[in-house]
Parts: structure tokens; sequence; C-alpha cells
């Protein structure tokens, strides 16, 4: 068994499309009209493992969007990427007009901070401070 796609939720699947590509670096994976008004939407990292997705998913369902915007309200992220220089990546993200939320902070084993995705969500974006033996 392996994890092949995980989902956000976006409010706008064309807007999301262009942050996760041209702010993030993340590349189209699959773009395929799935009726009038929804799509499925993929993109993928670059940089992650190979046949690992990210589903730009629609807000169609009444409680996707209540539990996206409790978990905004909340201050709460709603998935984490990864990096290997906290500092540095966060840096580009906020020369990229990403708005990033306060500076990298020590929590233990990872360094991390977050930033919006303009879509409705907070993104963690961490360092593990630990690397794997």
């Amino acid at each position: 068994m392996q994890i092949k796609i995980s989902t956000v939720f976006v409010d706008d699947q064309e807007k999301a499309l262009a942050f996760y590509t041209e702010k993030l670096g993340f590349r189209k994976m699959a773009d395929i009209p799935m009726g009038p008004t929804y799509r499925w939407l993929t993109v993928v990292s670059p940089e992650g493992a190979h046949g690992v997705e990210l589903a730009l998913e629609a807000l169609g369902f009444a409680p996707a969007k209540a539990f996206q915007k409790a978990l905004y309200d909340a201050n709460m992220p709603c998935t984490a990427f990864i990096t290997d220089d906290v500092e540095a990546e966060a840096q580009k993200l906020r020369e990229r007009g990403v708005v990033v939320r306060g500076e990298p902070v020590d929590m233990g084993p990872i360094k991390a901070v977050m930033f919006e995705d303009g879509c409705g969500n907070l993104i963690h974006l961490v360092q593990p401070l630990i690397k794997p033996e």
C-alpha cells in the first residue's frame, strides 16, 4: 500500500493552479474535466517522491468549506511541505509574493513556518532537524 494522492481543498481551482505552479514551482500533472463546473486537478513537486500528487480539490461540498474555514480561523495548517532549508525557502516564497506568517521557529525536532496559499489554506513549511539514520 502507498500514498499516491493527498488533497487540499481550494476556493478556486484556476487560482490554486497558478499559485502552486508559479509560486511554489510545482508542475501540473492531471487536469481532467469532470462535468461543467468541476475538474480533477493535480500537481506534483519536482523535488518530491515520484508518483505522489497533490489534488487541488474544488470546494463544492458545504462541510468541506466549513472545515477549511475552521482550520484557517484557528491558525491551523491543512497540510505540511518538507524542505531542507526553511529559512531560504521562506525567503524565496516572500520574494515571489507569498504571504509567509512570521519567521521560522524551532519546535524541537523541526523548524517551521506557515504560509498562505491564497485559496483559503495555511501550509506548514517544515525542516526536519533530526536526520534519519
